[in-house]
């Protein structure tokens, strides 16, 4: 009967993990789209397209400057008291800002309020997020059997996939509809409909069970008091390397789902519903790429796995704008799939098991957290803004962009080189600074 019951509860914190992301990176990805297509027009009138674009994407970056905050917080608060509660607020800060900015008035009613408004929104769904993604990750690979960390943990990214596929079919469904029609109110169905999408998630987070990892703790009264402050103290190694390791796919990830929409339609002049679509598919088969990677490294480690991942992203990167400059519809679709499935898919599904891996149950939460977080603000949210800048430093030539995701993925490689190799080891060893410690919880 025991022995059933792991499976099972993994299973269902597996399910729980992968839902709730889903919902939360939906939320967070419309408005990648609507910075891409209509937030220049809408709230920042009187521009050129491309300061337009720049302005809107600087507010998508804003959210970032949140997330840390919320690793903090939501870090602190699953380290204490644990991970189902954190991930349960987290919902709901995401979901109802979200919301709000579909009720949003825009600069043609209240002028320059409205783009102030948009920013606060974007700041509370940065805080909202920041905290979810380790929890998630934590609930799945916490509750993961030994020797399969890599697969279960694997859920919260294919939730990230999942996420990207239904903000980019909800904005191709709404960006279908006439312009002046998508302009008017279209573009505001796919964030009121995020409504609907946080009472699901939210009926799966409150059945779901506390982690045997963080219960162990709790049952034997380690839960540590200032887990920020012990991360500080004793992980900083781990912090640098896994921030530093994220760096690549994040930067990857964002140019392919938010910037390659505004260069594909405003540059190369293809159909913004194309493009989508060729979103809408990379996404997909990312689902299953990733899943499939995180599985492979239980079988042959980390560290091959994700070293392979940064590699493919440098090896790609001019390729990949060749692809989009040749205006085929077929080149364009197998560019944004391979990049996206096999370039972001085996760093992606890596994260959660390996960054787990390397820190101690008692500050875990906290410790991917914050190194997520970080990068996010590094690669994630300015890669937008980077990019196009740089675009248009170049003239509009694509080879600065190119150069910048080599770049990134040269950090992450190196990063790479110094981290151990963790996928043999128990979640409840104690880590130190430098080493695996022997002894146990």
């Amino acid at each position: 009967m025991a022995t059933d019951a792991v499976p099972q509860n993994a299973r269902r914190a597996a399910l729980a993990s992968l839902v709730g992301t889903a919902i939360e990176w939906y939320d967070y990805f419309i408005f990648g789209s609507a910075a891409a297509l209509v937030f220049g027009d809408l709230f920042f009138p009187g521009t050129s397209p491309i300061v337009g674009t720049l302005s809107a994407f600087a507010v998508f970056g804003v959210g970032f400057l949140a997330r840390p905050l919320g690793g903090i917080i939501f870090g602190h608060m699953g380290d204490r008291v644990g991970r189902k509660r954190a991930l349960v607020i987290t919902l709901m800060i995401t979901g109802l800002s979200t919301t709000a900015i579909g009720l949003l008035p825009t600069a043609e009613t209240v002028g320059i309020l409205a783009p102030i408004l948009l920013v606060a929104l974007r700041l509370i769904q940065g805080f909202g997020v920041g905290g979810e993604w380790g929890g998630a990750a934590l609930v799945a690979v916490e509750s993961a059997p030994e020797g399969k960390r890599g697969r279960y943990g694997a859920f919260p990214q294919m939730g990230n996939a999942i996420g990207v596929v239904l903000s980019t079919l909800a904005f191709g469904a709404a960006s279908a509809l006439p312009d002046e029609q998508f302009r008017a109110w279209g573009w505001r169905l796919p964030f009121l409909a995020s409504l609907l999408l946080v009472v699901v998630g939210l009926v799966i987070r409150l059945r779901l069970m506390e982690t045997p990892s963080f219960q162990r703790i709790r049952d034997t009264a380690q839960v540590v008091r200032s887990p920020l402050k012990d991360v500080l103290a004793t992980h900083r190694r781990s912090l640098v390397l896994a921030t530093g390791m994220r760096i690549s796919e994040n930067v990857l990830g964002y140019i392919i789902l938010t910037f390659t929409l505004s260069y594909a339609t405003q540059e190369i002049g293809l159909g913004r519903s194309s493009v989508l679509f060729a979103t809408a598919i990379a996404a997909t088969v990312g689902i299953g790429s990733t899943f499939l990677f995180g599985a492979l490294s239980d079988r042959v480690g980390r560290k091959p796995v994700f070293l392979f991942g940064a590699a493919f992203t440098a090896v790609m990167a001019f390729p990949f704008f060749l692809m989009l400059n040749s205006g085929s519809a077929l080149l364009v679709l197998l560019g944004i799939v391979a990049y996206y499935a096999i370039g972001v898919g085996a760093q992606y599904g890596i994260e959660p098991a390996y960054f787990a891996e390397l820190f101690d149950t008692r500050v875990r939460y906290s410790g991917i957290s914050i190194a997520s977080q970080v990068a996010g603000i590094i690669a994630g949210g300015l890669t937008p803004t980077v990019a196009t800048a740089l675009l248009a430093w170049a003239g509009g030539h694509y080879w600065p962009v190119a150069l910048y995701i080599i770049g990134a993925a040269v950090i992450t490689a190196v990063a790479i080189a110094y981290a151990k190799e963790t996928a043999g080891i128990s979640l409840d060893t104690v880590r130190t600074p430098d080493n695996v410690g022997s002894s146990t919880v």
